[in-house]
């Protein structure tokens, strides 16, 4: 009532969001805190009119819960760098396989490449929108990638240094390290769900990324390097037991004048 007296006859803007919604004049000073708007409306700008009065007086607090700003170069920057971290820890990655497992190393690192590519045409198809958050996931499936194949390659060389040969070693190997790398790939699997499903933001594309780089890792190491090894045991310039880091069997000459046999 009072303003009505302040401005009568003058006009008063009404203005949300910075914008000015209506100017009307004050014609009249208001007994009963109401007053009407009068001029040239069709019904639904009188409608529109209204509506945005109505909204503009509800009393909805704005509480801020987390606010973060990153230029735009500041987060290309922080991307690339990651990527190139997560290059540099492939090729150690790739360096500690070949010269410690040798030969089934470097079939590790070759099924490592076919995991990458497989892994980033999924995340181009689904697609998946590489955050520093969902970076962190794709370089930690690296990780268990090259865990399933350290958990083969030991078993290789127990069932090798135990005298069995190269062919029944592979496949003793493979058979007594699946149920390790089955449950850790599952329990990896149902940690990244539960964070997917809870999480928001961020921690849902470093769940998901994490999710689909496991899923690959596991196929890769059951599947694709057994199929490599078992191809690199058909050739007989690869069949040398050193070459799978494990030295050759000396000549058992326990008996004298009895014929020898190298294993």
């Amino acid at each position: 009532m009072q303003i009505s007296k302040d401005y009568l006859n003058q006009p008063v803007q009404i203005t949300l969001d910075g914008k000015e919604v209506s100017a009307p004049v004050i014609q009249t000073v208001f007994t009963s805190g109401t007053g009407i708007i009068e001029g040239n409306f069709t019904t639904k700008s009188a409608n529109e009119l209204a509506i945005q009065l109505k909204s503009g007086s509800l009393p909805v607090p704005l509480e801020v819960i987390q606010s973060s700003r990153v230029e735009p170069t500041l987060g290309r920057d922080s991307v690339n760098r990651s990527l190139v971290a997560g290059a540099i820890g492939l090729l150690l990655v790739a360096f500690f396989m070949i010269a410690y497992y040798r030969l089934p190393g470097a079939i590790a690192v070759l099924a490592l490449l076919y995991y990458t590519a497989l892994t980033y045409a999924l995340f181009r198809l689904v697609p998946v929108t590489l955050t520093l958050a969902g970076i962190a996931g794709f370089i930690l499936s690296i990780g268990m990638a090259v865990d399933a194949n350290v958990l083969t390659f030991e078993r290789l060389k127990e069932e090798l240094r135990a005298g069995k040969s190269l062919r029944a070693a592979v496949e003793e190997g493979r058979r007594r390290a699946f149920p390790s790398i089955l449950y850790s790939n599952l329990a990896t699997i149902m940690t990244a769900g539960i964070l997917f499903w809870f999480g928001t933001g961020t921690v849902k594309g470093f769940a998901l990324t994490l999710a689909i780089g496991v899923g690959v890792s596991f196929f890769t190491a059951v599947i694709v390097t057994q199929m490599l090894l078992h191809a690199a045991i058909e050739a007989s310039s690869l069949r040398r037991r050193r070459l799978y880091g494990v030295e050759e069997k000396a000549p058992d000459s326990r008996v004298a004048g009895a014929p020898v046999a190298a294993v």
